[in-house]
């Protein structure tokens, strides 16, 4: 089994903001009998930033973003250091890699990091996987960890995702509130607005609705989302083997996704254009029995440039993004041919993912 295991900044730290090395310890000694019963494991760990704090006496004057890459680079250091020595004891490499959103931004790119990370894999080595907030650009950062997991996870085809966070799993009302429970299984593109509060952790950035989107979207594209508590013994061992008695919520896997939809579907920060469609072209692609592509009739507007193998974004007369696609032409050839009802689709449906919260609608 491939899985991908994300360890949130609050299981990973203590209140103070120092690494809780113990903790980190039985997460390490779980992920080594993965490791070492065959299974390929991905570690996509924050912390860095969280470390940082506690290594980093005067840093209050500067601008959050200097402050954040300070942290991050010192904390970095730590945050790796300390797992080196932690799966060490356990005979295992680990591999380093940081990343930016940018590096998901092309389908070249794309591919690249899926080969540095097989490659890994070939060795018998464990990829940690971290954020670069020294370098990130404020405007194109992952919303958080959480993100990059999952197209981590969708990127290597993982059978399951584990989203290690301070919290059991997703309630179906107030965790404060003694008659709240936890949601043990979602199906499939269920709404579960009416169950997320918005709320931020202490130390990470995202929050549970963070956490539920890429969940959801993880799971849609064929692949078992776990949301569980980090703190809690033998987590990582329970989740593996599906321990009917422990506490969590499991997103239901979807129909697998082909490979390059799964790129796509993390892709709207990278589209070149907006492509707004009329009420006919927005039913077909949105048809949950039928498989449809874009085609240029019902395209009503075109805002941006954008060539062929461009990301597009696809939107209705009423602003509400619908979906993701890639250009099967440039501009100036869609533009020519958009009265024509003879011609190739804009975006073949091979090539386009759609916002299954539109379509369940």
């Amino acid at each position: 089994m491939t899985v991908t295991i994300k360890i949130g900044s609050n299981v990973l730290t203590c209140a103070d903001g120092t690494l809780n090395v113990s903790r980190m310890q039985d997460l390490v000694g779980e992920i080594a009998a993965l490791h070492a019963s065959g299974h390929r494991v991905i570690l996509v760990s924050s912390g860095a930033v969280a470390a940082g704090r506690s290594m980093i006496a005067n840093y209050e004057h500067l601008d959050p973003v200097s402050r954040r890459q300070l942290l991050s680079s010192v904390g970095q250091v730590k945050l790796i250091d300390t797992y080196k020595q932690l799966f060490d004891a356990h005979g295992i490499r680990i591999g380093q890699v940081l990343v930016t959103k940018q590096d998901f931004g092309t389908r070249e790119h794309y591919l690249n990091m899926r080969n540095c990370i097989e490659a890994l894999w070939d060795s018998r080595v464990v990829p940690i996987i971290n954020e670069n907030d020294a370098v990130s650009v404020t405007a194109l950062m992952f919303t958080d960890n959480d993100e990059l997991s999952g197209l981590v996870s969708s990127m290597m085809n993982c059978g399951k995702l584990l989203i290690l966070s301070n919290v059991d799993g997703i309630f179906n009302g107030n965790p404060a509130d003694a008659s709240t429970q936890v949601i043990r299984r979602i199906s499939p593109r269920a709404d579960m607005s009416q169950y997320v509060q918005t709320t931020k952790s202490n130390f990470g950035r995202g929050g549970m609705l963070t956490k539920c989107r890429i969940a959801q979207k993880t799971a849609d594209s064929g692949i078992e989302v776990y949301i569980a508590n980090g703190a809690r013994p033998q987590v990582i061992t329970r989740l593996i083997s599906g321990d009917p008695d422990f506490v969590c919520t499991c997103f239901e896997a979807g129909q697998p996704s082909p490979a390059v939809k799964k790129w796509i579907a993390y892709s709207e920060g990278f589209t070149k254009a907006r492509v707004t469609i009329n009420a006919g072209a927005k039913a077909a692609i949105l048809s949950p029995d039928k498989a449809n592509s874009l085609l240029l009739p019902g395209v009503v507007s075109i805002d941006g440039e954008f060539k062929q193998s461009d990301l597009l974004l696809i939107i209705d007369e009423a602003g509400e993004t619908l979906g993701i696609g890639r250009a099967g032409m440039d501009k100036d050839k869609a533009v020519r041919m958009m009265g024509s009802k003879h011609t190739k689709p804009l975006v073949h449906y091979d090539y386009l993912y759609i916002n299954h919260e539109n379509q369940s609608k």
